[in-house]
């Protein structure tokens, strides 16, 4: 029976603790922390899963859904990734300079509803824009419950040395960290000097690396940073550095397909022992909808089902640094979607792993706590 000390208490077959051992019973909650998780025979269909963890999005992208990709040649789009992004020029940059503040808000606001919606409970964002964008970010997440790291990037607008170092400090201060385009896409010695900044302020510096080409990664390499995006086109060669260094990955895989840049070496990357997570990426390119990403690295990678949800899920709350949520398991925060396993999609599904990864979609969902 549940502790009467107990404000919630969640029937269900529950994929429990970090090895998602799958346990028939209820998971007791007490002032948003897993109180107790027991095994015991239930009557519920209902399947508890840990909430998804967006490991690298641009929702400032938000604003422009429906970008065009590319050139159409004999009805096949050819896409042209740095039209679409690059700095400081791309078509996101352009229309980012060309929206008001409150235009910007309420559009990003849409898509963190549309995460808790779609069942993920923490996010990182890498934030352009400046003091501006963090601000802006900081707004839109006013009163959602859902966990967030928010990693800034300088405007770009300062040239002096001083300004610059300046405009990042500031950036540390109101935010979790740097989250930084490719290190050819600006000065070394500028991304030095942020790379070093944020460790003597001991916060994240994450960076885009290998994505259309390798030939950045040395140099990203040499900033000690945190956290690598994509890593596309990186060889075993570069991989064994990422692992010998200890640096986690998030990898975009609809983003990468979308843009043309290739599949990221998610197999070779899991074998050198590297932590990988998963993250939607621009919001102009792809929904923030974790299953799909979970669908397209089962079906279209080929990966282990089990390997794929700790991707989405539990490696990306320790890539991010979120010391209180993960598993569901005693001591950590709740951070808890519920499905309805009698669902028109889900009932029936024998391997709970395998069904949710391959065939669960945001419908399936009951509730989401966080």
């Amino acid at each position: 029976m549940p502790s009467k000390s107990c404000e919630q208490v969640i029937y269900g077959k529950i994929l429990y603790g970090e090895e998602l051992s799958l346990l028939q019973g209820y998971v007791c909650v007490k002032d948003g922390v897993i109180h107790e998780v027991v095994e015991e025979q239930t009557n519920s269909e209902n399947i508890l899963i840990p909430g998804f963890v967006n490991s690298h999005t641009h929702i400032g992208d938000s604003v422009c859904k429906d970008p065009c990709l590319g050139q159409c040649e004999n009805f096949v789009v050819k896409p042209d990734l740095d039209t679409l992004v690059k700095p400081p020029d791309g078509l996101k940059h352009r229309i980012l300079s060309e929206t008001s503040f409150e235009h910007l808000v309420s559009s990003m606001r849409l898509s963190i509803l549309d995460m808790l919606a779609t069942g993920t409970t923490a996010f990182a964002d890498f934030r352009e824009s400046g003091v501006n964008g963090v601000a802006a970010i900081k707004e839109a997440l006013a009163d959602v419950n859902i966990r967030s790291r928010i990693l800034g990037r300088p405007s770009g607008c300062n040239t002096s040395p001083d300004a610059l170092e300046s405009e990042i400090a500031i950036l540390l201060s109101e935010a979790d960290g740097l989250g930084m385009s490719g290190a050819n896409d600006m000065d070394m010695a500028i991304l030095e000097q942020a790379s070093s900044l944020a460790r003597k302020k001991h916060k994240i510096f994450a960076i885009h690396a290998a994505e259309k080409s390798r030939i950045d990664l040395e140099n990203a390499l040499s900033l000690d940073p945190g956290l690598l995006i994509h890593l596309t086109q990186a060889d075993k060669t570069d991989l064994k550095a990422v692992s010998s260094a200890s640096i986690p990955v998030a990898v975009c895989p609809r983003s990468n397909f979308i843009t043309g840049v290739g599949m990221a070496p998610i197999q070779d990357m899991l074998s050198e022992g590297i932590s990988v997570s998963v993250g939607t990426d621009n919001v102009m390119l792809n929904s923030v909808n974790m299953f799909s990403e979970m669908e397209f690295l089962s079906k279209v990678f080929k990966l282990d089902d089990r390997q794929v949800f700790k991707m989405c899920t539990l490696n990306g709350a320790s890539n991010l640094g979120f010391t209180d949520i993960g598993p569901i398991k005693e001591g950590f925060g709740t951070n808890i979607v519920v499905l309805n396993g009698s669902s028109n999609n889900l009932q029936g599904i024998r391997d709970i792993i395998g069904g949710v990864v391959r065939r669960a979609r945001p419908d399936d969902i009951l509730s989401v706590i966080n």
